[in-house]
């Protein structure tokens, strides 16, 4: 062969290694849009059209894993379920996938296993399904009360309540918590989330309405079990319940009533639940199925995000003097986002981008496409370049207000520019006591009171300067009255 063509050889040589490591390097491509990528989407086929929403994420088995949900019980949708992500972003279907409604995660200690939506995975990434548990509308997976090493309560939509037990998957139904509970006849459960911790397990449900706004019934929850009781503690939507493991462990949850979001709190050392009040940062949210869903996750170690109507806020593990001091908001958003997590040094959101639900003869959104759902790769300090914190609510919205009692503490740490504003019913003069707690100790002092006439309405703008841990408002009189905070940035 002479020099010539042994020339062209090595070029022909090199030119094929390069087209092919070429085609590799474009097979391995993996876009970056802002954080998403979009070949991680969870795509659900045309027919039927429904939603296709990341329900819950969980890194484990040296991989990340998604559960999916459609609109409502198995078989509605299809194309989505159990999926895999592997340290080179790609992803993988789990042959073990069901289709259906599930949103709950839950790591079981005492065996090691991961438990999300109807399936269980160990720490080699076998997957078993507990067929009991397939054809409900999952919510959360709690620790049990009597025997944690071996069993688990799973919480249904629909308020199902059962005990499954971790080595054979054989399932028990406990409870219809519709019953238990007492939710009104005609309404629709919508049961969120459940913890347990402190002896007892919580649960919430964030059933809303029109009728819930016109104050015809009260179909929301957040209830507590002994182990032999059901106590109901509030007749408001609640979406969240949570608590960690250690630091005093405070358990929060989270919900709404038409003057804002409501943080509940219960704290160990004296057993008793305190109630906070949160602005909304938009009203989009004030509705059962408007809310998928609430979370806080410890995303950062010692800390936990709490994603609430539409506001990021960063929140501690701890409570000193009785209160919950650490809390702080992040930014606002529209995003919903059913869950988040920690993954490789990351922050991982899911995400529910559209609903094109088709139930019975209706066509549903005919203005929205193939269902999907992508997910949204950060890290935490990217919150803080999102929208500034704002928002609005009242510690009363046309109440019965009783003289001399002070309001829930409303939030007011972390906003730029405040204004409070006051109206009562009386056909005389009202005055209205504004105290705030500074440093959040609970130990408020008063500073400013403001006299509002029959038929008159009140605005007051803070100083541009001025910010308390908490504030509250005080009635004189006996009125019904709506006291609001309106926070722009």
């Amino acid at each position: 062969m002479n020099i010539r063509k042994m020339k062209n050889c090595i070029l022909l040589i090199v030119s094929a290694c390069w087209f092919v490591n070429t085609l590799k390097l474009y097979a391995q491509d993996k876009t970056n849009v802002s954080g998403v990528y979009p070949h991680l989407a969870m795509v659900a086929d045309q027919t039927p059209r429904t939603e296709a929403g990341t329900g819950a994420l969980f890194p484990w088995a040296n991989r990340l894993w998604v559960i999916t949900y459609v609109a409502h019980f198995s078989g509605t949708g299809s194309g989505t379920g159990l999926y895999e992500i592997n340290d080179e972003m790609e992803i993988r279907k789990r042959p073990e996938s069901v289709v259906g409604t599930y949103a709950n995660r839950f790591l079981h200690g005492p065996t090691n296993q991961l438990i999300i939506g109807p399936h269980i995975i160990d720490h080699n990434g076998n997957v078993r399904t507990i067929e009991g548990v397939i054809n409900h509308r999952l919510a959360a997976t709690m620790a049990h009360l009597t025997d944690p090493a071996n069993k688990v309560y799973f919480l249904a939509m629909e308020g199902q309540f059962f005990e499954v037990d971790v080595h054979t998957l054989e399932t028990k139904l406990l409870f219809n918590l519709c019953d238990e509970l007492k939710e009104p006849k005609g309404s629709k459960p919508h049961f969120k989330s459940g913890f347990t911790r402190h002896g007892k397990v919580v649960v919430c449900n964030n059933s809303y309405s029109v009728k819930d706004y016109n104050e015809e019934w009260k179909a929301g929850r957040l209830a507590e079990w002994d182990g032999k009781n059901w106590t109901v503690l509030e007749e408001k939507p609640f979406t969240e319940v949570w608590s960690a493991s250690h630091f005093g462990a405070p358990i929060i949850a989270t919900g709404w009533d038409n003057a804002s979001a409501i943080m509940k709190v219960f704290i160990p050392e004296i057993k008793e639940w305190k109630r906070y009040r949160l602005p909304k940062a938009s009203k989009t949210f004030d509705e059962t199925s408007c809310t998928e869903w609430f979370r806080i996750r410890e995303v950062e170690t010692e800390r936990a995000m709490m994603d609430c109507h539409g506001l990021f806020y960063e929140i501690g593990f701890h409570w000193y003097a009785d209160q919950l001091g650490a809390i702080r908001p992040v930014c606002s958003h529209l995003r919903v986002i059913p869950d988040y997590c920690s993954w490789k040094g990351m922050l991982v959101m899911g995400g529910n981008q559209a609903t094109p639900m088709k139930f019975g003869p209706s066509d549903g959104n005919p203005l929205a496409g193939q269902p999907q759902a992508g997910l949204w790769f950060g890290k935490t300090d990217d919150l803080w370049s999102w929208g500034k914190p704002t928002g609005e609510g009242g510690v009363w919205a046309n109440d019965d207000v009783i003289a001399g009692m002070p309001s829930d503490p409303y939030l007011m740490y972390g906003f730029t520019k405040k204004s409070f504003h006051l109206w009562h019913d009386k056909k005389e003069p009202v005055s209205f006591n504004i105290e705030v707690d500074v440093v959040g100790n609970g130990e408020f002092k008063s500073y400013k009171t403001l006299t509002v006439g029959s038929g008159e309405y009140c605005h007051y703008e803070f100083p541009e300067s001025f910010s308390a841990r908490w504030v509250r408002v005080t009635s004189t009189k006996n009125c019904k009255a709506t006291a609001w905070f309106i926070y722009n940035d």
